[in-house]
């Protein structure tokens, strides 16, 4: 089949869900394996095989980087190389059904079995203690790993953290285990889950407008940035998984120690809470919350910046960084 001409029939003349749906089984068609860059390796998360990159002299303060929500571990380069020059040795994680790291069908991406994965990555590493910093969504597992394994974690670091709060910034509430209805339903028609996907976060073509509602300034968005959060779009399966991720971290019942906003009290490690004054998924208001709840936290924010501030102003974000874990390597 000429799939020019198939893409073409399909976008004008048919229906867009179902143009996208099924240009995923021609772009999803590579094992993660064969398509994960060479600079990388796989390391046993126990039930998942975890991509993951490093950085830095073999001597230095291990630190460990989660990306948040459609993100892979190639997005926290510049921070690498960064914390490299300053003789830290980082490791950055593809967390399952993100990046390179194995699309298991029917997975537990639960937010308890995400951090049981990163537990098993530090002991195949054989890191007792590293200091571990969590993106967005990614600083759910961060922060488990934190309440659950104190003794492994020197310090931590949350960025603009999505860990559940509700919208309403009056009240103290995990908003997760209260879903709406509507979106019990859409999640559980699977197609239309799906083929909504397909169109809108795994479609190369919709990256930048995605993206876009992430950032403060949509200049940041370059061809080359865009084209690194697009590289793992060729992954069998990806949009399948994306879709069984997004309904556990949706309406997903989450009973894990992060999910009582009262066990902050707990995170007694040193803690950076990095904020963009500008973000609109996990307004700053939740990082202020959050620097009453945790005892140790000091919030860092940055002017003129949205949810990604490390790839928004990569030097500010790694100046911040830096700083902080000059102090406590």
């Amino acid at each position: 089949m000429d799939y020019k001409n198939f893409s073409h029939h399909c976008l004008f003349g048919g229906d867009g869900f179902n143009y996208f749906r099924t240009a995923t089984f021609f772009r999803e068609n590579k094992n993660y394996k064969d398509a994960a860059p060479a600079g990388g390796y796989y390391v046993s998360g126990g039930d998942v095989e975890i991509y993951v990159q490093e950085a830095g002299p073999k001597n230095g303060v291990p630190i460990v980087f989660i990306h948040g929500f459609g993100a892979w571990s190639e997005t926290w380069r510049k921070t690498l190389n960064a914390l490299s020059a300053e003789g830290f040795h980082s490791y950055a994680l593809d967390l399952s059904p993100f990046g390179f790291s194995e699309k298991i069908a029917k997975g537990d991406f639960s937010t308890a079995s995400q951090a049981k994965r990163i537990i098993a990555v530090l002991n195949n590493l054989k890191l007792k203690e590293v200091i571990l910093v969590g993106h967005s969504v990614g600083s759910r597992p961060t922060v488990e790993v934190a309440l659950t394994n104190p003794d492994r974690i020197k310090a931590l670091v949350l960025t603009d953290a999505a860990l559940g709060f509700s919208a309403n910034k009056e009240e103290i509430k995990f908003e997760q285990n209260h879903p709406a209805w509507w979106l019990k339903t859409f999640f559980a028609i699977r197609p239309l889950r799906n083929a909504v996907l397909a169109t809108t976060m795994t479609n190369p073509l919709t990256s930048k407008k995605l993206l876009g509602s992430f950032v403060a300034d949509q200049e940041v968005l370059t061809k080359q940035l865009l084209s690194v959060y697009q590289k793992p779009f060729i992954v069998k399966d990806s949009t399948n998984r994306l879709g069984d991720w997004l309904k556990v971290m949706s309406i997903d019942s989450d009973n894990t120690a992060g999910s009582d906003f009262n066990n902050f009290s707990k995170l007694n490690m040193p803690t950076l809470l990095v904020w963009g004054d500008k973000d609109t998924i996990t307004p700053l208001w939740q990082g202020e919350k959050l620097e009453k709840l945790i005892p140790h936290a000091a919030l860092s924010v940055i002017s003129g910046l949205g949810h990604i501030p490390q790839i928004e102003n990569p030097d500010e974000f790694n100046k911040v960084l830096l700083t902080f874990l000059q102090n406590n390597k």
